[in-house]
């Protein structure tokens, strides 16, 4: 009886020693719209991830989806967005729009718009979303202009990317 018993333990504390890892990912979608001139952008990174960046960064506490949820988040986010990313299109660097967000499940969608753009050639992004206060955080950037597909994947050590389309 003893065998059986020492087995099992041997088996289960390794396997209890390996905790469930977070996934620290952030996931921006860029697309080039000729008809409107425009570039569409949608950004999702987890929501307690985000809501601690802002609660720490500015000293507040968002309570996202509670009854307590700051009323203005919106001026937060924004602010925060335009702190950690910049775009630079065919060389010119652009400011984005923001339009809004809406929450699905454990994410936060971000919505971003580029206006005036007639082609684009390359699109040059710095994204510093999260990597302040999660070292492991990767950001893909996926960009679709026309029929090309194209990504990277930045992180806190490179934070800038330049897409050839």
């Amino acid at each position: 009886m003893k065998i059986p018993k020492t087995f099992f333990l041997l088996l289960i504390i390794p396997l209890f020693s390996f905790s469930a890892h977070k996934y620290y990912l952030s996931l921006t979608q860029i697309k080039f719209k000729p008809e409107t001139k425009s570039i569409q952008i949608i950004i999702n990174v987890f929501m307690d991830d985000i809501e601690l960046a802002l609660n720490k960064d500015y000293n507040i506490d968002l309570q996202l989806t509670t009854k307590k949820e700051l009323p203005n988040n919106n001026v937060y986010f924004e602010k925060y967005l335009r702190e950690k990313l910049q775009f630079t299109i065919d060389g010119t660097p652009k400011k984005f729009n923001y339009i809004g967000k809406e929450y699905e499940n454990d994410l936060v969608y971000f919505y971003l718009e580029i206006e005036n753009i007639a082609t684009v050639k390359n699109i040059q992004i710095t994204n510093k979303i999260l990597t302040k206060h999660f070292p492991d955080q990767q950001n893909l950037i996926k960009t679709k202009v026309g029929k090309v597909d194209k990504s990277i994947l930045l992180n806190k050590d490179e934070t800038s990317g330049t897409l050839e389309h």
